[in-house]
């Protein structure tokens, strides 16, 4: 019999928009497993007592945006590449009540990233937009690419300058300035053979990073957010004919990897897909 957790949650602010629970009930289902997931809406100042509640009742989950990194900071124990990335999306409770922090967003990310550039992730220029938790995953991948290159851009410039300075050699930064012609931004850009959106932009449905018209033609385009039937800047890029994609490959990659962190058994990720498809 398979052994685990009876209990999931996804820690987020917000959370509401999140099909992680639509998706992890269909891969329990499918597993046979009756366990629960479920999210929970936490604000920051409530996320280390959230925590504590979770370790008296063995519930383990995952964590989005804006905790990553903050879970990172409270956890007893982390495994080698969450305590590389310096975030955490995965977790749970030991048999000894230590909590336990794990990152399956390096995973999900380069599965995505592959899908969409197929053998172009060797030597790859990758433009990355944003410098938290998702983005420090990003890094954490590219870093694996033989030969490639991170150029991030954030609006806060020594966030940024500190997630590049744990990758020298790999990662550089540039001031954001999307709406300026003849910037090291604009000149990053126009090397790039990856866009990464790893900002807050675009789960309101309406923002954009950057404008589908001023990314190169040759440059193809990762959302980290996403929504049911793309991100509509995701569609606005590939309207106008960019290979683009929106965060549901890694949403399901990672989640498929947390699945089997929890439970030691393969993930139905087809199952997965379908029930947020």
């Amino acid at each position: 019999m398979t052994m685990g957790p009876t209990r999931l949650v996804l820690l987020g602010h917000p959370v509401a928009h999140s099909l992680s629970p639509l998706m992890q009930t269909a891969a329990l289902a499918a597993a046979g497993l009756t366990a629960q997931y479920r999210a929970v809406d936490v604000a920051p100042e409530d996320l280390a007592d959230t925590l504590e509640l979770l370790r008296a009742e063995r519930t383990a989950g995952n964590v989005t945006v804006p905790h990553k990194e903050h879970v990172a900071a409270l956890c007893d124990m982390l495994t080698p590449l969450a305590m590389t990335v310096g975030a955490v999306n995965t977790f749970w409770f030991e048999p000894d009540g230590r909590l336990v922090g794990d990152n399956t967003d390096v995973g999900g990310f380069d599965f995505a990233a592959r899908f969409l550039l197929g053998d172009q992730v060797a030597g790859a220029p990758v433009m990355l937009l944003g410098a938290g938790g998702s983005a420090a995953a990003v890094c954490e991948a590219v870093h694996g690419w033989e030969g490639a290159r991170v150029t991030i851009a954030a609006r806060t410039r020594s966030r940024a300058e500190a997630l590049a300075a744990r990758y020298p050699g790999v990662v550089d930064v540039v001031d954001y300035a999307p709406d300026i012609p003849g910037t090291a931004f604009s000149a990053a850009l126009a090397r790039a053979v990856l866009l990464v959106n790893a900002t807050p932009l675009g789960l309101d449905g309406a923002s954009a990073p950057i404008l589908p018209d001023d990314i190169p033609a040759t440059c193809a385009v990762m959302d980290l957010t996403y929504r049911r039937g793309r991100t509509p800047w995701i569609k606005a890029c590939r309207a106008r004919g960019l290979r683009a994609e929106d965060g549901l490959p890694m949403l399901v990659e990672q989640g498929a990897l947390a699945f089997e962190r929890w439970y030691g058994v393969p993930a139905d990720r087809v199952a997965m897909l379908g029930a947020i498809r």
